[in-house]
């Protein structure tokens, strides 16, 4: 579904990050570790065409997408949710999960499948995203993402601030879309018992560069603990 070769970006004169490869699966979920500042969000952010990258390829369904916008990139079907939620506080959870389909006729309806993945959210539907808690926003934030009905979901750092219940919930959710087999699921993660759970296959960053990768089966006997221990 997605395949990145050898890409690098510079913030100014600083090598952000150093050929960067890396393969995202349907029906599975690929987890990107590594220690805060070594680059996971800035790839995260090449990915979605909102900072370029200077050289290699992003190929998304088969197709080089590198020169798209970010709003084509949404089109084509990769759904974001960035860290720290970045909802819209004055819109309602409704008016919130509208804009997850922005792109498409007014007419379309707000998935129902959504309010099953994250009942809360229909009973919150005339509140405003301001006044939800930080686990509810980041349920909505999820859902803003799902709601156009994306083949790449990509999340970062989703667990932030979270409490341990919604964690669950959301840990809950991400295996469960993938386990539908029709989407592909990349998880930036700093929770490493989190991460270990849900891991199909997991690539460690540091500074810049990807040091480790292999199956989620494998992270504790490849000592990716360690690796990402602050």
């Amino acid at each position: 579904m997605l395949t990145v070769k050898n890409i690098n970006q510079y913030y100014g004169g600083s090598h952000i990050l150093r050929d960067v490869s890396m393969q995202s699966h349907l029906g599975k979920v690929t987890v990107l570790l590594g220690r805060n500042g070594v680059g996971k969000t800035t790839l995260l952010k090449s990915l979605m065409g909102l900072v370029a990258i200077r050289t290699g390829s992003i190929a998304f369904n088969g197709r080089q997408i590198q020169g798209d916008t970010p709003y084509e990139r949404a089109r084509a079907g990769i759904g974001f949710v960035p860290q720290g939620r970045e909802i819209f506080a004055r819109l309602t959870v409704e008016e919130n999960l509208r804009m997850g389909l922005a792109y498409k006729s007014s007419s379309t309806p707000i998935p129902p499948g959504l309010y099953e993945l994250f009942p809360v959210l229909k009973q919150m539907l005339n509140r405003r995203g301001g006044d939800l808690s930080g686990g509810q926003q980041q349920q909505l934030a999820i859902a803003r993402a799902l709601a156009a009905e994306p083949s790449l979901l990509i999340l970062d750092e989703p667990t932030e601030g979270i409490q341990p219940s919604i964690i669950r919930d959301i840990g809950r959710v991400i295996r469960m879309l993938a386990d539908r087999g029709d989407m592909a699921i990349l998880l930036v993660e700093q929770y490493y018992d989190f991460a270990r759970e849900l891991a199909d296959d997991y690539l460690v960053m540091e500074r810049g560069e990807v040091i480790a990768r292999g199956l989620g089966k494998d992270m504790e006997a490849d000592g990716v603990r360690q690796l990402v221990a602050i």
